[in-house]
Protein backbone atom coordinates (compact mmCIF):
# COMPACT_ATOMS: atom_id res chain seq x y z
CA UNK A 1 0.00 0.00 0.00
CA UNK A 2 1.11 3.48 -0.62
CA UNK A 3 2.41 5.37 2.21
CA UNK A 4 0.28 7.52 4.54
CA UNK A 5 0.02 10.84 3.32
CA UNK A 6 2.24 10.39 -0.27
CA UNK A 7 0.10 10.45 -3.01
CA UNK A 8 1.60 9.25 -6.76
CA UNK A 9 1.83 12.25 -9.24
CA UNK A 10 2.93 10.79 -13.15
CA UNK A 11 6.14 13.08 -14.17
CA UNK A 12 4.68 15.71 -17.18
CA UNK A 13 1.18 14.96 -15.40
CA UNK A 14 -1.32 18.15 -14.28
CA UNK A 15 0.35 20.83 -12.78
CA UNK A 16 -1.68 21.62 -9.91
CA UNK A 17 -1.90 19.18 -6.96
CA UNK A 18 -4.91 16.62 -7.31
CA UNK A 19 -7.67 16.09 -4.67
CA UNK A 20 -6.54 13.46 -1.60
CA UNK A 21 -6.51 9.80 -2.75
CA UNK A 22 -7.09 7.03 -0.96
CA UNK A 23 -3.86 5.05 -0.28
CA UNK A 24 -2.84 1.98 -2.78
CA UNK A 25 -1.74 -1.58 -2.21
CA UNK A 26 2.14 -0.19 -2.74
CA UNK A 27 4.13 1.18 -0.32
CA UNK A 28 7.28 1.46 -2.85
CA UNK A 29 8.48 4.90 -3.75
CA UNK A 30 10.80 3.95 -6.27
CA UNK A 31 8.57 3.22 -9.33
CA UNK A 32 9.46 5.21 -12.67
CA UNK A 33 8.00 7.66 -14.18
CA UNK A 34 5.73 9.28 -11.34
CA UNK A 35 6.73 11.58 -8.41
CA UNK A 36 5.43 11.21 -4.60
CA UNK A 37 4.21 14.07 -2.99
CA UNK A 38 3.27 14.48 0.84
CA UNK A 39 -0.51 15.23 1.55
CA UNK A 40 -0.62 16.09 5.13
CA UNK A 41 -4.18 15.70 5.45
CA UNK A 42 -4.12 11.96 4.95
CA UNK A 43 -1.93 11.78 8.26
CA UNK A 44 -3.77 11.36 11.14
CA UNK A 45 -2.37 13.79 14.33
CA UNK A 46 -4.10 11.41 16.84
CA UNK A 47 -0.58 9.37 17.47
CA UNK A 48 -0.71 8.62 21.24
CA UNK A 49 2.60 10.46 22.80
CA UNK A 50 3.56 7.16 25.22
CA UNK A 51 6.33 8.74 26.60
CA UNK A 52 6.28 10.88 29.60
CA UNK A 53 7.70 14.64 28.98
CA UNK A 54 11.34 15.21 29.30
CA UNK A 55 10.27 17.68 32.06
CA UNK A 56 8.27 15.21 34.20
CA UNK A 57 10.36 12.41 33.78
CA UNK A 58 13.55 14.22 35.22
CA UNK A 59 12.92 14.55 39.20
CA UNK A 60 14.76 17.61 39.19
CA UNK A 61 16.71 19.90 37.47
CA UNK A 62 19.32 22.71 38.04
CA UNK A 63 19.76 25.41 36.02
CA UNK A 64 23.41 26.59 34.71
CA UNK A 65 23.78 29.73 37.46
CA UNK A 66 22.53 27.16 40.30
CA UNK A 67 25.12 24.56 39.69
CA UNK A 68 28.05 26.94 39.53
CA UNK A 69 27.09 28.34 42.84
CA UNK A 70 26.48 24.64 44.15
CA UNK A 71 29.78 23.13 43.12
CA UNK A 72 31.64 26.54 43.72
CA UNK A 73 32.40 27.11 39.83
CA UNK A 74 32.17 29.81 37.93
CA UNK A 75 29.57 29.85 34.95
CA UNK A 76 32.20 29.85 32.30
CA UNK A 77 33.08 26.31 33.93
CA UNK A 78 29.89 24.81 34.45
CA UNK A 79 29.55 25.50 30.48
CA UNK A 80 32.81 23.95 29.75
CA UNK A 81 31.85 20.95 31.55
CA UNK A 82 28.29 20.85 29.21
CA UNK A 83 30.67 21.17 26.23
CA UNK A 84 32.71 18.52 27.13
CA UNK A 85 30.11 16.05 27.86
CA UNK A 86 30.73 15.68 31.34
CA UNK A 87 27.19 16.88 31.89
CA UNK A 88 24.06 16.97 29.49
CA UNK A 89 21.87 19.66 29.77
CA UNK A 90 18.33 20.35 27.88
CA UNK A 91 16.22 23.40 27.56
CA UNK A 92 13.35 23.24 30.49
CA UNK A 93 10.65 25.52 31.60
CA UNK A 94 8.39 27.94 30.42
CA UNK A 95 11.43 30.44 29.72
CA UNK A 96 13.33 27.57 28.06
CA UNK A 97 16.66 27.77 29.98
CA UNK A 98 19.59 25.18 30.14
CA UNK A 99 18.94 22.77 32.73
CA UNK A 100 20.92 19.55 33.62
CA UNK A 101 19.26 16.88 35.85
CA UNK A 102 20.37 17.52 39.65
CA UNK A 103 20.82 13.60 40.04
CA UNK A 104 24.14 14.31 37.56
CA UNK A 105 26.01 15.99 40.14
CA UNK A 106 27.02 15.51 43.47
CA UNK A 107 28.76 17.72 46.28
CA UNK A 108 31.95 16.92 44.19
CA UNK A 109 30.82 17.70 40.83
CA UNK A 110 29.60 15.72 37.60
CA UNK A 111 29.44 12.29 38.50
CA UNK A 112 32.40 10.23 37.33
CA UNK A 113 30.81 7.14 35.60
CA UNK A 114 28.60 9.17 33.48
CA UNK A 115 31.14 10.13 31.04
CA UNK A 116 31.53 7.22 29.79
CA UNK A 117 27.81 6.55 29.85
CA UNK A 118 26.69 9.45 27.62
CA UNK A 119 29.75 8.37 25.27
CA UNK A 120 28.33 4.75 24.67
CA UNK A 121 24.71 6.22 23.98
CA UNK A 122 25.30 8.85 21.57
CA UNK A 123 27.81 6.81 19.70
CA UNK A 124 24.83 4.71 19.42
CA UNK A 125 23.00 7.35 17.81
CA UNK A 126 21.18 8.94 20.68
CA UNK A 127 20.29 12.73 21.30
CA UNK A 128 20.86 14.60 24.58
CA UNK A 129 17.56 14.12 25.21
CA UNK A 130 16.98 10.73 24.63
CA UNK A 131 20.06 9.69 26.59
CA UNK A 132 18.32 11.98 29.71
CA UNK A 133 15.41 9.94 29.37
CA UNK A 134 17.12 6.59 29.38
CA UNK A 135 18.59 7.59 32.24
CA UNK A 136 15.52 8.56 34.45
CA UNK A 137 13.18 5.53 32.43
CA UNK A 138 12.61 3.22 35.74
CA UNK A 139 14.24 -0.40 34.55
CA UNK A 140 12.75 -2.96 37.45
CA UNK A 141 15.19 -5.63 35.83
CA UNK A 142 18.46 -3.77 37.15
CA UNK A 143 19.61 -4.47 40.16
CA UNK A 144 18.29 -1.71 42.54
CA UNK A 145 15.14 -1.76 40.86
CA UNK A 146 14.66 1.94 39.82
CA UNK A 147 16.58 3.92 36.83
CA UNK A 148 19.77 3.71 35.15
CA UNK A 149 21.00 6.72 37.21
CA UNK A 150 20.04 5.21 40.86
CA UNK A 151 22.18 1.81 39.92
CA UNK A 152 25.18 4.09 38.77
CA UNK A 153 24.92 5.69 42.07
CA UNK A 154 24.34 2.78 43.68
CA UNK A 155 27.79 1.06 41.63
CA UNK A 156 26.39 -0.83 39.38
CA UNK A 157 28.26 1.40 36.39
CA UNK A 158 29.20 -1.98 34.63
CA UNK A 159 25.73 -3.34 34.42
CA UNK A 160 24.16 -0.25 33.58
CA UNK A 161 26.97 0.38 30.25
CA UNK A 162 26.25 -3.44 29.10
CA UNK A 163 22.58 -2.27 28.95
CA UNK A 164 23.19 0.76 26.57
CA UNK A 165 25.42 -1.02 24.83
CA UNK A 166 22.95 -3.15 23.94
CA UNK A 167 20.46 -0.19 23.72
CA UNK A 168 22.64 2.18 21.53
CA UNK A 169 23.57 -1.18 18.90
Amino acid sequence: MLCPGLVRIPLGGPRRLPPALPPRRRCSPRSRGSLLLWQPEQVSDAVPETRPDLETLVPSWATVPDLAERLGLRLADVRRLIEDRELLAARVGERRVVAVPAGFVDDDGPLEALKGTFTVLADGGMRDDEIIRWLHTPDDTLPTGGTPLDAIRAGFKTEVRRRAMEEAF
